[in-house]
């Protein structure tokens, strides 16, 4: 299903969960957003009526309780409406994983882009004069969004079987290469995200961190241009892509200051104000270490002291005011 169709049915449901009455399917037709305005043409007609009928026998076949009937003797049309007290779920019971898989879902769903599409279907139903249960909170919030610039294009060409091409930076910071792969699918590992799939140029599966992205990845070609093996495990895959021992950064911060890459590391034994932090990220870090200036130091690796000293450099270089002692220090560690 296209992520185009799968909106227009979610505008559909949440539309006719917000009804008390039957609605014509004319009505429907203009308070739903994906649906073909009517041009007064037999094709716009023709196409809208095909359309509709996929997308009843869809929402039926998934179980959604589609009910058709008239709100008077008076009507001449058939119109339709999901009863709430068969749409929804009785109480359910969680066990502790269940529930935590269930928070995880509910992050990403609650925090994209179908939520402006339903508030404006409703708004056309309410301007068309539909009565709506305005107390009964239609129980849907379809928006996506993990944090990761790239999550969005990810999610959505392994969702429609694209072809997706990106450039990805190694972890020891080498310039990034292109990529191209077929997605089969994105998955968390200890709090990371990353997209698995088929890689095209190597021909073999691989897994790639979201966070290593450089710009905006591209999805290319038709849907369904491939098929997700059937016993392909995305977890373990990812799992086995990771490595086990990453290497640790060593930084030097001042006493009582750089609270957060204290808490992002652990001090070493002899010595409290070395923080070792595991390096999954040199960019990242790179980022997070150069936003404390002064109160910290790279002593190795050599390439994340490199990257500290180029941003230094680039923040300096950005300001007329004389070089302070945020970028004195951060230049003494070269």
């Amino acid at each position: 299903m296209t992520t185009r169709r799968a909106e227009r049915l979610v505008n559909l449901v949440i539309c006719l969960l917000a009804t008390r009455h039957y609605l014509p399917a004319e009505q429907i037709r203009r308070a739903v957003p994906g649906y073909e305005a009517d041009d007064g043409t037999d094709r716009a007609k023709e196409a809208f009526k095909r359309m509709f009928e996929r997308d009843k026998a869809e929402l039926r076949e998934i179980g959604v309780p589609l009910e058709t009937g008239r709100r008077s003797a008076f009507d001449d049309e058939d119109g339709y409406r999901i009863a709430r007290d068969a749409y929804e779920l009785p109480a359910i019971s969680l066990a502790a994983d269940e529930a935590a898989a269930v928070g995880l879902a509910a992050r990403l769903w609650h925090s994209a882009a179908l939520a402006g599409a339903a508030e404006g279907a409703l708004h056309k139903l309410r301007a068309a004069g539909v009565s709506l249960d305005e107390h009964a909170a239609v129980p849907l919030e379809p928006r996506l969004d993990s944090g990761e610039p790239a999550f969005g294009a990810c999610f959505a060409a392994a969702t429609e079987r694209r072809e997706l091409r990106f450039d990805y930076r190694r972890p020891d910071g080498s310039d990034p290469t292109p990529r191209r792969i077929h997605p089969w699918g994105v998955v968390a590992r200890r709090g990371r995200w990353y997209v698995a799939g088929f890689d095209l140029a190597r021909q073999a599966p691989r897994a790639f961190r979201l966070s290593r992205f450089a710009g905006r990845p591209k999805a290319v070609g038709p849907a369904g241009a491939f098929e997700r093996p059937e016993d392909v495990d995305l977890v373990a895959m990812v799992a086995s892509a990771t490595p086990a021992s990453e290497v640790t950064a060593r930084i030097r911060v001042r006493p009582g200051a750089a609270e957060g890459l204290r808490r992002a590391g652990k001090a070493c034994a002899d010595d409290p104000d070395l923080i070792e932090i595991p390096l999954t990220d040199l960019h990242a870090l790179a980022d997070r270490v150069t936003s404390f200036g002064a109160d910290a130091v790279v002593e190795e690796p050599i390439a994340l002291r490199e990257a500290v000293i180029r941003r230094l450099r680039r923040l300096a270089a950005m300001t007329d005011l004389p070089t302070g002692e945020r970028s004195e220090r951060g230049l003494k560690q070269q």
